[in-house]
């Protein structure tokens, strides 16, 4: 099972990078599973027609130990395996907690043994990496990360920060950092800005993606790029940063 995690900070295109791979892994024959991990609870939107799916915790705090696990997970496009954790209501609870509970819920129904996929995928908020937040890096669940970032400075800021947290992690025999996610806003040295993070955190750029009117024409659509725009330039690079994470992944597992 290739397990990965996608971090970056809110509002930089995580959610739509992480959608974009789950189609571009299916393409490829591989059965996917992806968690959104964000109180938001908008990760798998566009798997769904722009409709939201009801959240673990939602679904836990009506039933509780009596929630089955086909409650949890909802199928979506192309048989995409979707979960949203959700979060608390607002001003009352932990989010980060809200999200161990929902993985907690998983692993208690044996999820991953009876769904069986081949990639899962983690979207995870990385404006702070504590608490259930890095549950995906701390507890084994990904084995590899990647950070989506631009060349802004608030971006730049949050993936320094979540670079060393995978770093802290690994040294425990945890996730390990695959690498940089450029996802352009088109900012002044945007690719230089970035390439000097990358050096900073010893990673390296895995995919550079344009700013492509294909992604907002797809949302309005309420549906993936993959479907509305397959041979746009964003898909294109995003069916390449796929093979090149199933290939590194793979050579990682060789060299143990």
């Amino acid at each position: 099972m290739y397990r990965f995690a996608i971090y970056g900070k809110g509002g930089i295109g995580k959610s739509t990078v992480t959608t974009a791979l789950s189609c571009a892994f299916t393409e490829m024959g591989l059965k996917v599973m992806q968690i959104g991990c964000d109180p938001k609870a908008d990760s798998t939107l566009y798997l769904h027609d722009g409709k939201r799916i009801e959240t673990m915790l939602s679904v836990l705090r009506k039933k509780r130990d009596g929630a089955e696990l086909e409650e949890l997970v909802h199928e979506g496009y192309q048989g995409i395996i979707c979960a949203e954790a959700g979060g608390p209501t607002p001003g009352l609870g932990c989010a980060g907690r809200g999200i161990a509970a929902a993985f907690e819920a998983l692993e208690e129904r044996d999820a991953f043994d009876i769904l069986k996929p081949d990639v899962v995928l983690y979207d995870v908020l990385g404006d702070v990496v504590c608490g259930g937040f890095a549950m995906p890096i701390r507890e084994g669940y990904a084995r590899k990360v990647y950070i989506v970032t631009s060349g802004e400075n608030m971006a730049i800021y949050a993936a320094a920060n979540i670079a060393v947290a995978v770093d802290n992690f690994r040294q425990r025999g945890y996730a390990s950092l695959g690498g940089l996610i450029l996802n352009r806003r088109n900012v002044p040295d945007e690719r230089e800005k970035v390439e000097v993070l990358a050096g900073d955190v010893k990673t390296k750029i895995v995919a550079d993606l344009p700013r492509d009117n294909a992604i907002s024409e797809a949302e309005l659509h309420g549906k993936p790029v993959f479907e509305i725009s397959p041979e746009s330039e964003y898909v294109r690079e995003i069916r390449n940063l796929a093979k090149k994470m199933i290939e590194d992944y793979d050579q990682d597992i060789r060299e143990g």
